[in-house]
């Protein structure tokens, strides 16, 4: 069984905006976060890099690949949620748009998606498909698995018993990390 280490990707120009299935590079902060995730992941070992196939992700990646020298392993069962009509707008300009439809989704998530967006559902299939396909490799590895906030917060709720809001909290900052080496809660990075 291998362990993982979850990293989320650096900042992008569509911060505080509805991402999913966007892909804008990294931009400046992000550059500069990448720096310090790099200095906080020194001591850290791990033997294979994992990434989603978004831009941001591939770029945090990268930049860990590069120091590690080490190849990187796009999965796409590891991007965000796709968040139909809302992708590229921030909550403001959903509530312009249909303030009734955006009071109703955040009263039913996870079990209203956005309009034309992924069902949360689906998205949790596919993600916890994928990350159970990486825990169960039989190389005893450490594996960085480099994605977005969502993925992250299915894997803390669905396999180490977290709730929305702690899932939440330990996932909001980018360039965030935990290590999921027991299976009943995950031990956070801070490094």
């Amino acid at each position: 069984m291998s362990d993982l280490l979850f990293i989320r990707h650096a900042q992008t120009d569509m911060a505080g905006k509805f991402c999913g299935h966007s892909d804008p590079p990294i931009n400046a902060s992000g550059e500069s976060q990448l720096r310090d995730l790099i200095a906080r992941l020194t001591p850290v070992i791990f033997d294979k890099i994992y990434c989603s196939d978004l831009r941001r992700a591939v770029n945090t990646a990268e930049a860990l690949a590069k120091v590690r020298h080490l190849p990187i392993t796009m999965k796409s069962g590891l991007r965000e949620i796709y968040f139909g009509d809302w992708e590229g707008l921030s909550w403001a300009e959903v509530e312009h748009r249909d303030a009734a439809y955006a009071r109703r989704w955040t009263e039913g998530f996870p079990h209203v998606s956005a309009p034309g967006g992924e069902s949360f559902e689906d998205f949790e299939t596919r993600v916890l498909e994928d990350v159970n396909q990486l825990i169960g490799l039989e190389e005893d590895e450490q594996i960085a698995v480099v994605t977005h906030g969502g993925v992250m917060r299915v894997v803390l709720r669905a396999l180490h018993g977290y709730s929305e809001h702690e899932a939440w909290e330990q996932t909001r900052s980018y360039c965030c990390s935990f290590a999921s080496t027991d299976r009943t809660r995950a031990r956070m990075v801070r490094l």
